[in-house]
């Protein structure tokens, strides 16, 4: 018999999300899912080049494999960054060629980079020297009104040319006008279709897609047509779905861990956090507040987390208190 491929690393991934997916976060995601690909907040190059490196690029080692993302538009900088995530020891280079604020604009980066696909072939030629990790890119579909194919395959086309092998596709236009960031991620519409076409007219990259996804019935669907998918807020806002995944895509065996353990390693981690460099565990606990998500008493226990008045407390008294109103039924059944 053949001998069957393993799956990509693209398969399934959590986003980069800005004061989401820091370390602490992704270090509990990590307890959910063992081969989920995880990404970092961006970090610009300019905050690499003159900022405090450790600050931005330290992570855990339980996090692994995870992806650096970068923030960028000059080669020689973001060769430069892109070297010293692989010297901290990052699986991934990943360039942002998707966020449309006006921030990141300001900076000459991120969606408006769509606009400059040889710029952007130019950064990822230099980081690709730079490095021995895979270089990958994320975007959008286009940006502003534009809507022809064209102009992403094109985008496309030239990156790949530069030594690109990966894009994920966030699959929505960026308006750099009119819309809040907030209003990107929900007004211009999705058109998985065009992340659908890159693969066919590229079927020697990775394509992986992201946006509005969010159940596993939806991820399959489109791993139908791409080699990845990528879920953001929903991962974030309902992370025992995490749990899911490796069994439902990777092949593993149904995950055992319970809510009650990975609280528990929860806990473990923000006392070792606090031992080593003084960080409030409420400053932890913000990323698992669903984790109980429509199980009884998951309000009560989220306002215990997040009461400002227990800061004070060690986080494990706190989770003493908070464990007094859990329970694994679903809360429909407190009607």
């Amino acid at each position: 018999m053949p001998e069957i491929a393993p799956p990509s690393p693209w398969r399934l991934s959590v986003a980069p999300m800005m004061d989401w997916t820091d370390r602490h976060c992704r270090y509990l995601h990590r307890l959910l899912t063992k081969h989920t690909l995880l990404y970092t907040e961006m970090v610009t190059t300019g905050a690499l080049m003159h900022g405090s490196v450790q600050r931005h690029l330290r992570f855990n080692a339980e996090e692994h494999p995870v992806a650096l993302q970068l923030g960028g538009s000059e080669a020689d900088e973001l060769a430069r960054a892109a070297k010293l995530g692989e010297q901290w020891g990052y699986d991934e280079i990943n360039l942002n060629c998707g966020c449309p604020s006006e921030r990141v604009q300001r900076g000459a980066f991120g969606a408006c980079l769509m606009a400059e696909p040889q710029t952007v072939a130019d950064g990822v030629r230099a980081m690709k020297d730079a490095v021995s990790i895979p270089v990958t890119v994320k975007h959008r579909i286009g940006i502003d009104k534009t809507e022809s194919y064209g102009f992403v395959r094109d985008f496309v086309g030239t990156v790949a040319d530069a030594g690109c092998e990966v894009f994920i596709v966030h699959a929505r236009n960026a308006w750099l006008q009119g819309l809040s960031p907030k209003e990107n991620r929900e007004i211009p519409p999705l058109r998985y279709e065009l992340a659908h076409r890159l693969k066919q007219d590229f079927p020697h990259l990775t394509i992986a897609v992201n946006g509005g996804i969010t159940t596993n019935e939806q991820i399959a669907e489109q791993l139908q047509h791409v080699d990845g998918v990528m879920l953001g807020r929903e991962a974030y806002h309902h992370p025992w779905l995490l749990t899911t995944w490796d069994e439902a895509f990777f092949g593993a065996a149904p995950s055992a861990v319970t809510r009650e353990w990975v609280e528990e390693q929860m806990v473990d981690y923000m006392e070792r956090a606090h031992a080593e460099d003084g960080c409030p565990w409420y400053a932890i606990a913000r990323h698992m507040l669903g984790l109980r998500h429509g199980l009884r008493g998951a309000r009560k226990w989220r306002q215990v987390w997040s009461d400002h008045r227990l800061k004070p407390l060690p986080p494990r008294e706190v989770w003493q208190m908070a464990r007094m109103h859990v329970s694994d039924e679903p809360e429909a059944l407190t009607a």
